[in-house]
């Protein structure tokens, strides 16, 4: 008789992001021929995962870990987990890797394309799906990875890559003919991370936030913007210099205020993302110019033909460590570090992240053991 291990996950209702359950299932306690299990052992949450669950099915990241349960999925989060068991080779039980998530006990992967560097799950359901969510980073080996500054990597690695492949994509484009960059959003983590990424290119056009008040004392705090708005103080931007707009708000009311008040000075409009506001997928209204929705991995995939993958990990990699040594550093008061132990405890963030979109200067991160 084959033996089970008892699998524990939390499941997201994917008609309310801010409701979760926790369910326990039975699978079998050893690794199919090919297969390894990874033991979740901690994870960040953010306002990005809630991102993830807000366009789980128009940018499929529902598929990643399905429960096969209608109208129910997995929250995708970034963390770290150790292998428990393997029958692959070159995967040992013990091996620490940084990776993509569900909110789990353990994630079955079959581990193929290995390297010193790590390994990507080949699962079947994961072949089509976008590939840097596939990869998981051997901590051993990973240049960028800093024990001490583990619990920052889990929450600024993923936003801080889509920033500095944001800010890679802009340079790339000569900020497409920009003099100035205004940033929506501009508390939040990947928002201020691309403010930091454009700081390094040194030739980038002034850098404007846009905020709400309640948050404007600890964006100016940050010291990474040329200038700070109120979203009320809109009309005080000067509208006859070139503008490129990078939306982190997803508010469509905001973003008709931005090509009225620019009009013909605006010469992109690039939608990053948002938390929990998908109305650029749906409205009718017509843009000029219309909004291009950013994408990292394409900019990753045209980065990694430029470059090589082994250059593009060498720069982001020396990148981040200066990033999140800013961040990690008491004295810049970017962020404070909040732990949570738990299922429960998890389902309570994402309640409340959900629900008020969270400080920016808290960090939350989860314990399964």
């Amino acid at each position: 008789m084959s033996q089970s291990v008892s699998l524990t996950r939390l499941l997201t209702d994917k008609n309310d992001l801010g409701h979760t359950r926790v369910e326990q299932c039975e699978l079998p306690a050893a690794p199919a021929r090919g297969e390894a299990i990874l033991r979740v052992d901690t994870f960040a949450l953010t306002t990005n995962n809630i991102t993830y669950a807000a366009f789980g099915d128009a940018m499929r990241y529902w598929d990643f870990f399905p429960t096969g349960q209608p109208g129910w999925g997995q929250m995708p989060v970034w963390g770290f987990a150790t292998v428990s068991t393997s029958t692959v080779a070159g995967i040992e039980p013990g091996e620490r890797f940084y990776g993509y998530f569900p909110i789990a006990s353990q994630l079955r992967v079959r581990p193929g394309r290995l390297s010193e560097r790590g390994f990507y799950d080949m699962s079947e359901h994961r072949r089509e799906l976008p590939s840097p969510y596939n990869q998981y980073t051997r901590c051993a080996t990973d240049g960028a990875y800093v024990p001490e500054l583990a619990d920052f990597q889990m929450l600024l690695r993923p936003l801080f890559f889509t920033s500095y492949m944001l800010a890679d994509f802009l340079a790339d484009n000569a900020f497409f003919g920009a003099a100035q960059i205004v940033i929506s959003s501009a508390s939040s983590k990947t928002a201020y991370g691309t403010a930091f990424a454009l700081r390094e290119h040194g030739a980038a056009p002034t850098v404007i936030a846009l905020t709400s008040g309640h948050h404007r004392d600890y964006v100016s705090g940050l010291g990474l913007y040329d200038r700070i708005a109120d979203y009320h103080e809109l009309d005080t931007l000067a509208a006859d210099i070139p503008t490129l707009y990078v939306d982190f708000s997803g508010n469509d009311a905001l973003r008709r205020q931005i090509h009225a008040h620019f009009a013909s000075a605006l010469t992109y409009d690039c939608y990053a993302g948002s938390a929990t506001n998908t109305d650029f997928l749906t409205t009718g209204y017509r843009y000029q110019p219309e909004p291009k929705l950013y994408f990292a991995p394409v900019q990753i995939r045209k980065r990694n033909i430029d470059w090589g993958p082994a250059v593009l990990a060498e720069r982001f990699g020396a990148a981040q460590r200066r990033f999140l040594a800013a961040v990690a550093d008491s004295r810049n008061g970017w962020m404070t570090l909040i732990e949570h132990h738990g299922y429960s405890a998890a389902g309570q963030v994402i309640r409340a992240l959900h629900d008020d979109g969270g400080a920016p200067r808290e960090g939350h991160v989860v314990r399964l053991r």
